[in-house]
């Protein structure tokens, strides 16, 4: 693995106010219809867990996106074309998730595709869409081989020109939390437990490569069944490692049980984890004892920064149950991708769609930019987001609060 340098902490969350062009009025009630702007409709799909433990971030996906396309319609932004969103609940399961790629891509209107959340599902759904040509962007995938190949720590190989991503990886991420731990919280003795999926054993693998090239020591490893409640056995083997902190590779759903067990075994040490933990249902499930615990998130915080002011407040005024949670603003991001790429293959055609509509689409997505909700908005050579920033949350009275925000630059 080359040599990584030193994160560069940001002087502030945001330099500047962005100018938002993917956010227009508050008043977001009305979807759109035919009739509003005449000619073709475009849909656009979400796949997301829209049901099950995960159904916090993947509900917050599904609204995301939506008020994406209710903006668009508002704006006439595609002239003689209405956006409408089609939802499907992929249970956080790959095989629901393989299922509603072949659903979207036998549905012609449909033109590209927001999600999945989970990075193993996007590994069943990645050939389905390249095959059909219909982009895919992903606003909480951080598995590395998604764009990088399987081999992407020694060489770097595009496997799918369709699939695209506006959340960072775990490339980063996982060294991101490792030189805060080390640096910066001062522990030098880890415990590292992961759930056996892509997500979580990646992001544990990139954590633990970074940690030991500081000088920090892994005190122990261990894997848990993802299905699982009781971990009091780990609790106990942490407990008499002597770790001074746990790294866990994973979800919410089994993050804030695990923290608990853990510091009722008597190790009161703190529980990080990246983006997957990072829900108010973690503290509900985590107890009064998780003050402390850390973790790390893509971007900074959406309510600090001056280009997500207007998606706020337009996620408020337009009344969803659910919060946008931790994607909210990746996914309204991801869903303009799919709409400006749209609008520039309808400028080039004249003014219509063309035939060949799902691959222009898909070419044109890697010459999109835009200033966004979560900030400047490009995709790089893999599909990549451009978009580096990282941020250290922390379990401050039963509230995920922001310690350190910045970039990483591998």
């Amino acid at each position: 693995m080359r040599q990584r340098s030193l994160i560069a902490i940001t002087a502030a969350l945001a330099a500047g106010a962005l100018t938002l062009t993917a956010c227009g009025s508050r008043d977001s009630g009305d979807k759109g219809s035919d009739s509003d702007n005449g000619g073709s409709t475009v849909v656009i799909g979400v796949d997301a867990p829209l049901t099950g433990d995960l159904s916090a971030m993947g509900l917050g996906i599904k609204n995301s996106a939506d008020l994406a396309v209710r903006n668009a319609n508002k704006q006439k932004l595609v002239k003689g074309v209405t956006f409408k969103i089609e939802a499907l609940d992929d249970q956080a399961q790959p095989s629901a998730g393989q299922q509603n790629a072949s659903k979207f891509v036998s549905e012609q209107d449909v033109l590209g595709v927001v999600g999945p959340l989970n990075s193993s599902v996007a590994e069943s759904m990645q050939k389905v869409f390249d095959d059909a040509k219909l982009v895919e962007v992903s606003p909480a995938n951080t598995g590395p081989a998604l764009t990088q190949g399987p081999d992407w720590q020694n060489k770097k190989v595009r496997p799918y020109k369709a699939y695209f991503r506006t959340a960072t990886t775990d490339a980063i991420q996982g060294p991101f939390a490792a030189q805060y731990v080390f640096n910066t919280a001062k522990k030098k003795k880890v415990f590292v437990i992961d759930d056996k999926k892509t997500y979580g054993s990646g992001l544990a693998a990139t954590f633990t490569g970074e940690f030991k090239k500081l000088g920090g020591k892994v005190v122990g490893t261990e894997h848990i069944n993802p299905d699982a409640k009781d971990f009091s056995a780990v609790a106990t083997k942490v407990k008499n490692s002597g770790a001074e902190v746990v790294y866990y590779g994973g979800e919410y759903p089994q993050a804030g049980p695990l923290s608990k067990q853990i510091k009722a075994a008597g190790a009161k040490i703190p529980l990080v984890g990246g983006d997957g933990i990072k829900d108010d249902t973690f503290m509900k499930l985590a107890g009064s004892e998780a003050t402390g615990d850390l973790a790390t998130s893509v971007g900074a915080p959406v309510e600090d920064l001056p280009s997500a002011k207007q998606f706020v407040a337009d996620y408020k005024a337009a009344g969803y149950k659910e919060e946008y949670s931790a994607y909210g603003g990746y996914a309204y991001d991801s869903a303009w991708a799919i709409i400006e790429a749209v609008k520039k293959v309808v400028d080039a055609n004249g003014g219509k769609l063309p035939s060949d509509a799902r691959a222009k689409v898909t070419e044109a997505m890697q010459g999109v930019a835009f200033d966004g909700v979560t900030g400047k908005v490009s995709f790089d050579e893999y599909g990549d987001a451009t978009n580096k920033q990282l941020t250290v949350y922390a379990v401050k009275n039963g509230a995920w609060v922001p310690v350190k925000s910045g970039t990483y630059t591998g």
